[in-house]
């Protein structure tokens, strides 16, 4: 699975570097030599991201573990419901209502797109899964997805913002997707 993650958010992040060069216009590459690095350049930044996500993806396991201890499994639902709420609140209209300075068109399409992301992960993951799934892959989908990019997002650029956010998000769905595949129990002989 570390192996995969690690292609898909190189094979992420060139494609949003590459669609970003030629969204932008500047493809303007000096020598042969610029033309084969800079791909290369973008394999190992999607490298760096997918790795990243990983540490999410961990963290979230974690974080799950606890809350599944700590608090009855009908309430840590509920929990994880709204704190993705809130995030995907705090992404989309708090950000840009209480620090006054941003642009809130950028922050309101990223936090859409991430909504529609995370609802046709949780909606795959419940095909092939069960019912009871949907509101951990939500949330691990929004609001875990959203303190992975709140670096980023401190930067302000939405291009570099795109670029992260991109493998990202293939990264966290193929991870969500799998894991009930790894954990898989193994039928005893």
């Amino acid at each position: 699975m570390f192996w995969t993650t690690l292609l898909i958010g190189a094979g992420g992040a060139v494609l949003a570097g590459l669609a970003l060069q030629t969204v932008n216009g500047k493809i303007d590459f000096k020598s042969t030599a610029d033309f084969f690095i800079y791909p290369l350049i973008l394999l190992g930044y999607g490298m760096l991201v997918s790795v990243y996500a990983q540490l999410g993806f961990f963290a979230y396991l974690i974080l799950n573990y606890t809350g599944i201890g700590v608090f009855p499994r009908k309430v840590w639902k509920y929990i994880q419901l709204v704190l993705a709420v809130l995030a995907l609140l705090e992404l989309a209209f708090l950000r840009t209502v209480v620090g006054g300075e941003r642009n809130g068109l950028s922050d309101l399409i990223l936090g859409v797109l991430i909504l529609m992301t995370a609802i046709a992960v949780s909606y795959f993951k419940v095909k092939s899964t069960n019912a009871s799934a949907w509101i951990p892959t939500f949330f691990f989908m929004t609001a875990i997805t959203i303190v992975e990019i709140i670096g980023v997002l401190r930067i302000g650029v939405d291009n570099a913002t795109i670029f992260i956010v991109v493998p990202l998000l293939a990264c966290n769905a193929f991870q969500i997707l799998m894991l009930h595949r790894v954990l898989k129990p193994s039928i005893a002989q």
